[in-house]
């Protein structure tokens, strides 16, 4: 295994996401005791059943912004809903949050053609609010992968390798393995990230990092091994609580 740390999980629900099981409290918790600098809540949007209303998002203010000596993102995994990439929660939500994270879900949008789930992934990418594409190696929705890469690097936005992919969702390694490749490739922006459902698995990153070694991905790549990186990268996506970041 390398010796390249990750010191952030940007992709972490809590039982707010109606199918997780650990408190904030406990994933801030978890993530301290990691040695995480910086952990982002990032519960599903409204469209998944189970999930948080849209109030739930805007009330993510309440939190500190640091917490055991870790900072705490405030974001969402929003739901893709359409094929024009519209996700489920307005913009006078996601304009205050930290991090917006986008992807398919069944049963908010269910699997398309190869070219028609590309399509929402494009649009949604196109999204200004929109800071990256969470498992677009799901094997369930079938991509261009290069086509979403390159958009992924037009836009200027993140594409995720999921360690729980290689998990829960059969096939993952493959295509995941493909798309890294072409990370690698293209020299994209990729975040390697847990999606822990509960508090036990928060900065669990090994297959996804082991993944992103094998496929040839510059640590540079990766947003989440260095702070200051990703404070610099959410400050320029016009991030509120970065704007004044040096």
């Amino acid at each position: 295994m390398s010796e390249i740390k990750l010191v952030a999980d940007l992709h972490v629900h809590t039982l707010a996401s109606g199918h997780a099981y650990s408190t904030v409290a406990e994933i801030i918790e978890a993530a301290a005791e990691r040695g995480l600098e910086a952990v982002a809540l990032t519960d599903h949007g409204p469209a998944m059943p189970g999930g948080p209303h849209r109030y739930h998002f805007g009330n993510l203010s309440a939190l500190p912004k640091k917490e055991k000596n870790v900072e705490i993102l405030r974001g969402v995994e929003a739901n893709i809903i359409d094929l024009d990439g519209t996700i489920d929660l307005p913009e006078n939500y996601l304009k205050y949050l930290d991090i917006v994270w986008a992807g398919l879900h069944f049963p908010c949008l269910p699997p398309a053609t190869r070219s028609l789930n590309t399509e929402a992934l494009i649009n949604a990418l196109q999204n200004p609010f929109v800071d990256g594409i969470v498992h677009p190696g799901n094997p369930d929705y079938p991509i261009d992968e290069a086509a979403v890469v390159q958009e992924a690097i037009k836009q200027g936005k993140l594409l995720e390798i999921n360690n729980s992919s290689f998990v829960i969702r059969r096939g993952s390694k493959t295509r995941c393995f493909e798309i890294a490749k072409l990370i690698h490739r293209y020299d994209a922006l990729v975040a390697l990230n847990s999606d822990a459902h509960i508090a036990k698995y928060v900065g669990t990153n090994e297959k996804a990092l082991q993944l992103a070694i094998e496929s040839g991905i510059d640590p540079q790549q990766i947003i989440n091994t260095d702070l200051q990186q990703l404070k610099r990268f959410l400050k320029k996506r016009g991030k509120r609580r970065f704007l004044s970041y040096e």
